[in-house]
């Protein structure tokens, strides 16, 4: 009989003013893979600057168990994580972990961060030349003060040859799954998303939030008024002219505040507000609606090209999205739950 192979450690790095979730989240997967396998395959530590208690940014206190030479002494983990939380910038300065992190560095083989976290990675200098992400509200801020890095601003999570980001809070739990999947496959990591109450992991590609959404708080004025009619109704009857004469302003000239305030144009806002409509749907509805009248509801042409849209602003088909994450009719589970 074979022996089962020696569980993976997996280390998290917590520090005062960490986000809690980023901690929890992420354990938490690592945690109920090992009840859903009936096995331990996951030895989990809490690593921190020194032994003892410390309070995340929530107000939850949580105990580290090791330092790193704690950590180092038991040989270096397989994986390590770094949380994520308005500490992590008085992390960056203090040195104490970027200099930790430098040295374990060459010894994981996965070496990830968790939302804010990939500044600690950034300030050691491990994510140069790498595509990385975090949350969308500090993404741009990652760029400008490391742009060696490649950032992707709008990816839940990036994995550039075991260097590991995501963007915030919830992201961790799906960058999580998706290490649970990669050392032990996707069937074992369905059976943690569904004890977790979740659909199926989402993809890396993910989009992290609604941009026509982020696009409209830029504006003000008529602008912003014209985009609050959009939303309220993407699927309406929105031509250009009829757009420019509530402004009361030629099409050109519409089309010219389009690209000055929010860099696109007004057919292609309306086109990313009625692709997330359907998007919404296909989550709602059960069975999927044929994609035909999908596209014609949402005015989005045939159903080519709606499965083109999709695939390029989602990076998967209609279809594919709608099985990972759309509403699923009731059925009674094949497998056992993770007790």
């Amino acid at each position: 009989m074979t022996a089962s192979p020696p569980p993976r450690r997996v280390a998290v790095l917590a520090y005062p003013h960490c986000q809690a979730l980023d901690v929890c989240g992420p354990w938490q997967v690592f945690a109920s893979a090992n009840e859903c396998a009936g096995r331990r395959l996951y030895d989990l530590e809490l690593v921190a600057r020194a032994p003892g208690a410390l309070l995340t940014n929530g107000g939850l206190t949580m105990l580290a168990e090791r330092d790193w030479a704690g950590l180092v002494a038991r040989g270096a983990p397989d994986t390590l994580l770094v949380a994520g939380g308005s500490g992590v910038f008085a992390e960056c300065r203090a040195g104490h972990h970027v200099d930790g992190l430098r040295e374990l560095a060459p010894r994981v083989r996965r070496l990830g961060a968790i939302c804010t976290g990939a500044f600690l990675l950034a300030r050691a200098g491990l994510l140069d030349g790498r595509r990385a992400t975090t949350h969308w509200r500090h993404v741009e801020a990652l760029a400008r003060a490391h742009p060696a890095v490649r950032t992707e601003p709008d990816a839940l999570y990036v994995d550039d040859g075991g260097r590991l980001t995501s963007a915030g809070v919830t992201a961790g739990i799906d960058l999580a799954l998706s290490l649970v999947a990669a050392d032990h496959g996707d069937a074992l990591a369905g059976r943690v998303a569904r004890e977790l109450v979740m659909f199926l992991h989402r993809p890396g590609g993910q989009s992290q939030y609604s941009e026509a959404l982020r696009l409209q708080r830029r504006t003000t004025g008529p602008l912003r008024a014209l985009l609050e009619v959009l939303h309220a109704d993407p699927a309406g009857d929105h031509r250009l002219e009829g757009m420019a004469a509530r402004l009361a302003v030629t099409p050109r000239h519409l089309s010219r505040l389009f690209r000055r305030h929010l860099d696109t144009t007004p057919a292609a806002y309306l086109t990313q507000l009625r692709l997330e409509g359907a998007r919404r749907e296909l989550l709602q509805t059960h069975p999927a609606p044929p994609l035909a009248r999908l596209a014609a509801d949402w005015r989005l042409g045939g159903a080519e090209q709606l499965r083109r849209l999709f695939h390029r602003r989602y990076g998967v088909p209609p279809s594919v999205y709608h099985e990972r994450f759309g509403p699923r009719a009731p059925h009674h589970e094949d497998t056992p739950a993770c007790h």
